[in-house]
């Protein structure tokens, strides 16, 4: 397998793995990229989440699950995003050996739109047909732009969800499932 380091040819995007020594990093684009896009969702704009997720203690828990894989997303040696990835993870209908979950695709406000995310959808397929994945999926906020974003790069809407955080406001708890097929 690659050594996973993705550099987009003839422009300034690079994926690379985060490790514990990249968690103060991670952390922070984490809330920077959450706090841009889904405070809205929130009676409390996100607080209860982002340290339930994105606290030094829960990015620590996750980096040392061997399921779990976070990429750091830069823009001209910047950090603008990151991603996290549950390497064996089922859909319904599928095995875990199967199935590549996309948990987190998060970019700041001034990355977005302008092919990064398409560029770290690609990187995530890739790494899923290196690990013999036959699908990737996700959960994707129904009431963002995402579910766009994800259909025009591939996915189809597979199912609904609902969220049951108590913090959340009723009305946005809706998620739709997507997957990819990719062999």
């Amino acid at each position: 397998m690659s050594n996973f380091y993705f550099q987009r040819y003839m422009t300034d995007i690079a994926i690379s793995p985060c490790t514990l020594a990249d968690l103060t990093e991670l952390r922070d684009i984490a809330v920077e990229a959450y706090n841009d896009h889904y405070t809205y969702l929130w009676h409390d704009g996100g607080a209860w989440y982002l340290n339930r997720c994105f606290s030094e203690e829960a990015l620590r828990d996750d980096l040392a699950d061997p399921n779990a894989a976070y990429f750091m997303i830069q823009y001209q040696d910047e950090p603008v995003g990151f991603m996290k990835f549950n390497k064996d993870k089922a859909l319904e209908g599928y095995t875990d050996a199967e199935c590549l979950e996309l948990e987190r695709l998060y970019l700041v406000d001034n990355a977005s739109g302008i092919g990064i995310g398409k560029w770290a959808v690609d990187f995530t397929v890739q790494y899923a047909l290196e690990s013999g994945k036959r699908v990737v999926w996700l959960k994707a906020m129904d009431s963002s732009r995402s579910v766009d974003f994800y259909e025009q790069n591939g996915f189809m809407r597979w199912g609904t969800d609902e969220l049951d955080f108590e913090q959340m406001k009723e009305i946005y708890r809706g998620m739709v499932i997507m997957k990819r097929d990719i062999a």
